[in-house]
């Protein structure tokens, strides 16, 4: 099984009502600014272990579970809100970092998180790395009866048990899952983050540590075009990292491209682009060392 290098320290943080699990790793540099790394939708903090390993410099790095994931815990609810992410991650900052400017990495929907945080905080944040965080194709007014309708029906269904993630008899079955997913992961690593993205209850069954309501939709559209305003108001310098495979289509199937988000992107005054070869969406489990290469390149430039 893979044997982590840096070894973290977990920490649990009042946010909002609710206890943050956070993962620490290294201690507070004088004059550095702190590494915070946001982890994507059904993922977890222990998920950046294997690109953390890979980072020579010396600072403090800090990775949170997002509400509903891994160790954080808070009210059961049945719908998660976007701009609660935002608030999250504010709250988060002001623990632990204080005024002090952050370098931010964001991974898939926490690299959307870590965008329009960046817009909407512009101070805060000293340099910005994205993680093919792409959000989500433009949407028209009219599709909103549709997704009104769509979110109440998966309420429901919810409520039935039908949204409900599938247990496993054992972390084996959890790492097979996991490599099913990526079949660029190894077994050695699968193992490892399997301890991490799942636990075992009492009669040795695992679950994944993620709220079930996490996969009902949400009851908004999703506004391109705000988006592009808040981007716009960016001042930190932002590398957009995407992976080799195109994953765009995959997903959309050319409702939404490459072309389409780098068009989005236009906006921001200081951006850069930089692709990892050999790689798909969970790009930090497949090139953790070129990842790892290209984000230090870019926070010490």
């Amino acid at each position: 099984m893979y044997q982590a290098r840096q070894i973290s320290r977990t920490d649990v943080i009042p946010i909002r009502h609710m206890h943050y699990q956070v993962r620490r790793w290294g201690e507070p540099v004088p004059g550095r600014a702190p590494l915070v790394l946001v982890h994507g939708w059904m993922d977890v903090s222990a998920s950046w272990q294997f690109m953390v390993d890979q980072l020579a410099g010396s600072r403090q790095i800090i990775a949170p579970d997002w509400r509903g994931f891994g160790g954080t815990q808070g009210a059961p609810t049945d719908s998660y809100w976007f701009p609660d992410y935002l608030a999250d991650l504010d709250a988060l900052l002001d623990h632990v970092a204080g005024d002090q400017p952050v370098d931010l990495v964001g991974h898939s929907m926490g690299g959307n998180v870590s965008m329009l945080y960046a817009g909407v905080r512009p101070a805060r944040i000293r340099r910005l790395v994205n993680l093919e965080g792409f959000g989500m194709p433009p949407t028209q007014p009219s599709q909103a009866p549709d997704q009104y309708a769509k979110w109440l029906d998966e309420l429901k269904a919810l409520r039935r048990g039908d949204m409900g993630l599938k247990p496993y008899d054992s972390v084996d079955g959890v790492a097979r899952r996991l490599m099913k997913t990526n079949p660029r992961l190894g077994a050695d690593k699968a193992q490892w983050l399997a301890r991490q993205w799942a636990r075992a209850d009492d009669e040795g069954r695992w679950h994944i540590l993620g709220d079930p309501a996490h996969k009902v939709a949400s009851a908004m559209l999703y506004r391109a075009d705000e988006v592009q305003e808040v981007f716009a108001r960016i001042t930190a310098p932002v590398l957009s990292i995407i992976a080799s495979d195109d994953s765009l289509q995959q997903w959309w199937k050319g409702r939404y491209t490459l072309a389409d988000y780098r068009q989005r992107l236009s906006v921001i005054p200081d951006l850069r682009e930089a692709v990892v070869e050999d790689a798909g969406h969970m790009l930090h489990h497949d090139q953790p060392q070129a990842l790892a290469r290209l984000i230090e390149d870019f926070l010490d430039d």
